[in-house]
């Protein structure tokens, strides 16, 4: 299985970062889940004070038999998230909405809302940050607990790409009950959805349009879409699923893709698609307080407000997750406004359905990106591997 590993030796000693370990990793990776077929390619990327240190291809990107390059496209999933969570804050700070808003302001089909199956009335009302940390009551079909939950997998409310328009979608979340009144618990939901939906409302534009207009373009993010374009179809890879039995096939095929059906919902929870260069550059602006290249989306206080912990108390996942499953570990692991964060590295991150993977480390300025189309993306290790695999190429520590 043929794969192309980049080390830039000179930047990583000047980065402190151990060159040899960075290819032992990347190479380890490729040997573990490539090569054995567990999963179908692999592009790595993984930058120190905003230089490419390790860039790393690998694998199919299409059953056949085209090669993974470094420019191909991917489901990003979940990752979408980071970047709703951003666009929201960007109207928080233009004084459309706070915060501590009921979202009721703004989606008055909410009114109707009540919890669990006997319809209790809401404890207290739902708020905008706990749409952005997921403590909103909300759910997804996927996580297989309760007859609500049943209930979003019959309708599907989980769908990245949904007949629904957006206005329908929360009219049909409006006549469902909440797993728990909004701020209980914390749950991996629908929201970041929903909140896509409240930055189409409040700006008055499409969720794609002030994405490219707000976002991408002003960061020169030109791979990065919710609809796949004709001319960049030969770009786009495989999905593979991995059945009950074990099995492993094709969820949407790149030649043929979905994605590139016109839309009429955008799912800021789940819907983009991206390359490993765009969103290392969307990360670098995190990294960098909410500026790149001169341009600034939003101020530096705001982005460290979206990485820190935001769970009651300080705790962590472990101690106040309701949730089957999410993008994130539990324990040690608290939430803040679109990404998780590991309270002992200070590092925020998440992932995709698809297995894809960043994280940023703003100590360190340490930045990781991890990219295959591999579904569901709990069943191997290889995101835990990436990260400690990263940590120990540190030669230099900053903190």
């Amino acid at each position: 299985m043929q794969a192309t590993t980049r080390v830039d030796v000179a930047a990583a000693e000047a980065c402190g970062m151990d060159a040899a370990r960075l290819e032992a990793l990347a190479h380890a990776l490729h040997d573990n889940y490539v090569a054995t077929g567990k999963l179908p390619h692999l592009r790595l990327l993984v930058s120190r004070d905003e230089r490419v240190l390790l860039s790393h291809v690998s694998g199919m990107s299409r059953a056949t038999g085209e090669l993974l390059t470094d420019d191909s496209l991917f489901r990003i999933a979940s990752m979408t998230k980071p970047v709703t969570s951003l666009a929201f804050m960007m109207l928080v700070e233009q004084g459309l909405v706070a915060l501590g808003d009921p979202v009721t302001n703004v989606l008055p089909e909410f009114s109707r809302l009540r919890v669990g199956g006997d319809r209790r009335p809401l404890r207290q009302p739902m708020r905008m940050i706990d749409l952005m940390g997921h403590m909103s009551g909300l759910t997804y079909g996927l996580q297989r607990q309760t007859a609500i939950d049943a209930r979003y997998r019959e309708l599907g409310l989980d769908e990245f790409q949904q007949k629904r328009s957006p206005d329908e979608f929360i009219e049909t979340l409006a006549e469902l009950p909440l797993e728990f009144s909004p701020g209980e618990r914390w749950n991996y939901s629908v929201s970041t959805d929903v909140l896509g939906v409240l930055v189409e409302r409040l700006s008055g534009q499409t969720l794609d349009a002030f994405f490219a207009e707000r976002i991408f373009t002003p960061l020169g993010m030109r791979d990065t879409f919710f609809e796949l374009p004709e001319e960049k179809v030969d770009r786009m890879t495989d999905a593979w699923q991995l059945g009950l039995d074990g099995r492993r096939s094709l969820y949407d095929r790149g030649a043929r893709s979905g994605w590139r059906r016109r839309l009429r919902f955008r799912s800021g929870g789940g819907g983009l698609i991206s390359t490993a260069a765009d969103y290392h550059r969307f990360a670098r602006m995190l990294m960098r307080g909410g500026e790149l290249d001169g341009v600034r989306l939003v101020k530096g206080d705001t982005v460290a407000g979206m990485y820190a912990n935001h769970l009651p108390g300080g705790g962590d996942l472990a101690r106040h997750s309701a949730s089957m499953f999410s993008e994130a570990d539990y324990a040690g692991v608290g939430f803040g406004l679109g990404v998780a964060t590991d309270l002992t590295s200070g590092e925020y991150f998440w992932g995709g359905v698809f297995s894809t993977f960043f994280f940023v480390n703003p100590q360190e300025k340490i930045i990781g990106l991890l990219m295959t189309q591999h579904l569901p993306s709990n069943v191997y290790p290889v995101r835990r591997e990436f990260r400690k695999g990263i940590r120990r190429a540190i030669s230099d520590r900053r903190c």
